[in-house]
């Protein structure tokens, strides 16, 4: 079993499995509505060239969220997921 890492710290192509979401307010509702909660896995599949914005699979959809979001939200790391992107 892996240490709790934040999202933010999932490099392209790594995997992982949403733990706990640690936002409130608007980007929480926002979140949650996407489909981004516990248990959820989610794949990092893309970052800008300077690191931030990063995207990720979630659900069938590709999100974009910034270092400041993906920060607050706790994941189990999984396997790594086709080399790179």
């Amino acid at each position: 079993m892996n240490p709790p890492l934040s999202l933010y710290h999932l490099a392209p192509g790594e995997s992982a499995v949403i733990k706990k979401l640690y936002c409130s307010g608007s980007i929480r509702r926002r979140l949650l509505d996407i489909g981004m909660t516990e248990f959820t896995k989610v794949v990092c599949v893309g970052a800008a060239p300077t690191g931030d914005p990063k995207a990720f699979l979630i659900r069938g959809a590709v999100i974009a969220l910034r270092r400041e979001d993906s920060i607050n939200i706790l994941i189990e790391k999984k396997e790594k997921v086709n080399g790179s992107c």
